[in-house]
């Protein structure tokens, strides 16, 4: 449907429409093992068609499909429905990049994730503080620092996070495909 839908438009001469990108690097344990699903042609098109999602629901279908399909989920294919659902969480508000920083929080050794770009009023400001301790936010470089935890748990807390702190961006001003 997609590719019918961009062959339409380049033959009226419109714009093909970008999918916004989000890139993550985020720790856990993220993948479909090979004794999962064992063919590689069907691990290849269900990692590209993950990619593709724009919504919860998709990432939902997509699991619902694969318990279906190939059985209950194990543990890593939980934490690549995670990931998919940061991605789409990101890309509703406007994130283009979760990566994994080298800066440490104050006092500790945890790893720090680095969100960009983000752009929080006073009250946001606030609420980070009570949510996630150890948070910084630098106005100037649109970014949020925070603590990670643990890695099995860092992409549903970021995903939670973002969507505590950050309203929906208009559909508009992220992409057409949302």
């Amino acid at each position: 449907m997609q590719l019918v839908a961009e062959a339409v438009a380049e033959a009226r001469g419109e714009a093909r429409p970008t999918p916004p990108t989000v890139a993550l690097d985020v720790p856990g344990d993220a993948h479909l093992p090979k004794d999962y699903v064992t063919a590689e042609d069907a691990r290849l098109e269900a990692y590209r068609r993950l990619g593709s999602v724009t919504s919860d629901a998709d990432v939902d279908d997509i699991g619902a499909e694969w318990v279906d399909r190939y059985g209950p989920l194990p543990a890593a294919a939980l934490g690549l429905l995670a990931l998919a659902r940061l991605r789409t969480a990101a890309m509703r508000r406007g994130v283009r990049e979760i990566t994994q920083s080298s800066v440490r929080a104050v006092g500790s050794r945890q790893p720090m994730a680095r969100i960009t770009p983000v752009h929080l009023p006073a009250s946001a400001q606030v609420r980070l503080r009570r949510l996630a301790p150890g948070a910084a936010y630098k106005e100037e470089l649109a970014q949020l620092l925070v603590p990670l935890g643990t890695a099995e748990l860092a992409a549903d807390r970021l995903r939670q996070l973002l969507e505590d702190l950050i309203p929906p961006a208009d559909p508009e001003s992220v992409g057409d495909t949302l």
